[in-house]
């Protein structure tokens, strides 16, 4: 892979994890607390790169938005349905890939994983912020 393309997808990385902190940010402030998830997975469709063995391959990504309303994270209760919704959403996220390009990589299951790992920080902030909140 070329500087240029490692360079626009560290652009877009970083790009994606100021909207995070910023969503983030304005939940805490608004009281309405939402985690992005984010799916990443390898595809062989619009050629971006290659890989060892000359197959084309690119970077897939696709973002749900987990709404944490009606949950109260400041309990154990609340915070391990928060903790479902990610979940679910990082499986969602990386099961439309999956059906959109079957023979993208990692598996459903690793993706997930991978995704929900990804969104845990925020999470936890957001939880921690909550737990924070109650004590008062």
């Amino acid at each position: 892979m070329n500087k240029d393309r490692r360079h626009s997808y560290r652009n877009a990385a970083l790009a994606a994890a100021t909207l995070l902190t910023l969503l983030a940010g304005s939940v805490l402030a608004e009281n309405i607390p939402e985690v992005t998830v984010q799916a990443t997975r390898i595809v062989n469709a619009k050629i971006t790169g290659r890989s060892a063995s000359g197959i084309p391959i690119t970077d897939l990504s696709v973002s749900y938005g987990v709404s944490l309303a009606g949950l109260n994270l400041a309990t154990n209760s609340g915070a391990v349905e928060a903790q479902r919704r990610v979940s679910e959403a990082a499986m969602a996220a990386c099961k439309e890939i999956g059906r959109q390009y079957p023979d993208a990589t990692p598996s459903d299951d690793e993706c997930a994983k991978a995704a929900a790992a990804k969104s845990a920080p925020t999470l936890h902030q957001l939880i921690a912020a909550a737990e924070k909140a109650a004590q008062k």
